[in-house]
């Protein structure tokens, strides 16, 4: 789960389907939301002593009540978020510290824009988080003009925010942008010995600059945090319950939220879930994540061969696979307007995560093997005004994956299970591994991952969404995340992959999505939709809002 990759090495956000666009004891269903009965805690405890997790729970109540007291000033957005004059935008502070209230305090940036129907059917605030760790949600109102989301504009206030360390909220930085964006040249499948304490050397020097940069704030930068925020913006916004929706991590911190404030639901949607599994965050995960991106990758190739009267790279996935290794040996030789393996490697990762890309990339590849590389150099180039963006992404990823769990701190085991791994799925293990590797040498104290579920009719019925060859989180993630919490209905597009279904091309999967969150409806317990079509390889979708750049 990468900042800029979502949980994984991608560099891309997700948009969830935005694509068109960018005094009870717990478990008591009877306490009222904001009494904080149901804040306690975190079953599987944290790192630090009870009396810590005491005391993060009473400052999470103090800060909700202050922020619930001072509401939030909307205003003109600043030019920066490239945002219309329909959308507003205003902060909302919460401790650095949950323990320590009266503390250091940052602020979160949040942006809104008020339902569009009658007053009478508005149903309050929908907050949304695309995932990361690092993204930002600042944009997510412009999708009250994409024709897939305009009921739920409708009935709600759509709110993004930018998480803790993220874009303008008390951002996050581990190295020197200019340093970050310098573009790598190498990615090697199966990395030498010289090349692997290369990289060993470059994740301790990233982590010792991210425990410099930041200081004792590093380690409050974790997925714990980022719920506890979650509840202060519901109480900022007025809100007695949580409307929610989270894409990939987002998912995972929704998760950890309901969890820890079951009472505080209202109804909340899980789009691609991340496996909750205290053994699984977040080595675990990413070594699922490798696997599956092997499966996504051989779905791409399968078919670029359908289409070899378009694009002539071969009749079968290994032909086309012959054209994407002799490309990777030509730009490592001679790289192409700043694009070398690791640019190629980085930009077909995206397709992945979405096959709507998956005409401009196949032609790109085409293109350039027949000599004309300015589509791929145009995809795949490095972008020096996304820099600093791009290293924030990155450095939020990592504090917060590397905070959250603890981590193989012996660089045998690494090694050992992605030597093994790469075998079977070498497309992005190694790369994979590189992104994450920093956690080994982390100088922030760990959290124990929070023991995901629900019990006693605590929480209301949610809703999880998955496509079945989803890679970046990878679908048996998502039926551990219903098995955890009780009473959610699991929605299944069959045979696709795309990650990120809301509000996307899958007219099923979209009216499940708008009865749920329109009147509270869901199936029994599963259902399941057949897959949306695969893109015209011929015709090239352009999105409302465009995703971010690689950042690799």
């Amino acid at each position: 789960m990468k900042a800029v990759a979502l949980y994984g090495t991608a560099g891309v956000l997700v948009l969830s389907g935005l694509a068109a666009l960018a005094a009870a004891p717990p478990g008591s269903a009877d306490a009222p939301a904001g009494t904080y009965a149901d804040v306690g805690d975190p079953g599987g405890g944290t790192a630090t002593a009870p009396g810590t997790r005491a005391a993060e729970a009473a400052g999470t109540l103090t800060a909700a009540a202050r922020a619930a007291a001072a509401g939030i000033a909307f205003g003109t957005c600043p030019t920066s978020e490239s945002l219309p004059a329909s959308v507003r935008c205003g902060s909302v502070r919460v401790p650095l510290d949950y323990a320590r209230p009266d503390g250091a305090q940052i602020s979160l940036t949040v942006s809104r824009a008020h339902a569009t129907g009658k007053p009478a059917d508005r149903q309050g605030a929908l907050i949304y988080n695309p995932g990361g760790p690092g993204a930002s949600s600042m944009y997510f109102p412009m999708a009250a003009a994409v024709p897939a989301w305009k009921p739920l504009a409708a009935a709600y206030d759509l709110v993004g925010y930018a998480p803790r360390g993220v874009g303008r909220s008390a951002p996050l930085s581990c190295e020197d942008p200019a340093a970050y964006a310098k573009p790598s040249k190498t990615a090697p499948i199966y990395p030498s010995e010289a090349f692997k304490q290369k990289k060993i050397a470059q994740a301790k020097a990233y982590a010792q600059g991210c425990a410099r940069r930041a200081g004792a704030a590093l380690g409050q930068y974790n997925s714990l945090n980022n719920a506890r925020d979650l509840d202060v913006l519901r109480a900022a916004l007025g809100e007695r319950k949580l409307t929610f929706m989270g894409a990939s991590y987002g998912t995972y911190f929704g998760a950890v939220y309901a969890t820890l404030f079951p009472s505080h639901v209202r109804r909340m949607v899980f789009d691609s879930a991340v496996d909750p599994d205290p053994a699984k965050i977040w080595y675990r995960d990413n070594l699922d994540q490798s696997l599956a991106f092997e499966r996504r990758w051989t779905d791409f190739r399968t078919w670029v061969a359908l289409h070899d009267k378009t694009y002539h790279l071969g009749r079968d996935a290994s032909d086309v696979l012959a054209g994407y290794e002799t490309a990777r040996s030509r730009l490592a030789e001679r790289p192409a307007g700043g694009v070398g393996p690791a640019q190629l490697q980085s930009t077909f990762l995206q397709a992945g995560y979405y096959d709507d890309v998956w005409p401009a990339t196949a032609s790109a590849l085409a293109r350039y093997l027949q000599g004309d590389p300015k589509p791929l150099i145009k995809l795949a180039a490095p972008d020096p005004a996304a820099a600093k963006a791009d290293e924030n992404s990155t450095a939020v990823y990592t504090a917060v994956e590397c905070n959250d769990a603890q981590w193989p701190a012996d660089w045998h085991v690494w090694d050992t299970d992605n030597t093994a791994l790469a075998r079977r799925a070498p497309f992005e293990t190694w790369d994979n591994v590189w992104m994450n590797l920093p956690c080994a040498y982390w100088p922030a104290p760990r959290q124990q991952p929070l023991d995901v579920r629900s019990s006693g009719g605590a929480l209301p019925p949610t809703l999880i969404l998955a496509a079945e060859r989803d890679a970046a989180t990878p679908y048996p993630g998502a039926l551990e995340l219903q098995r955890r919490l009780r009473g959610s209905v699991l929605i299944t597009e069959r045979g696709a992959g795309t990650h990120g279904i809301a509000g996307g091309p899958n007219r099923c999967v979209n009216a499940y999505l708008d009865d749920y969150l329109l009147t509270g409806r869901t199936p029994v317990r599963r259902a399941t939709c057949a897959p949306h079509p695969l893109p015209d390889p011929v015709s090239l979708e352009k999105r409302t809002l465009p995703r971010p750049r690689p950042a690799l």
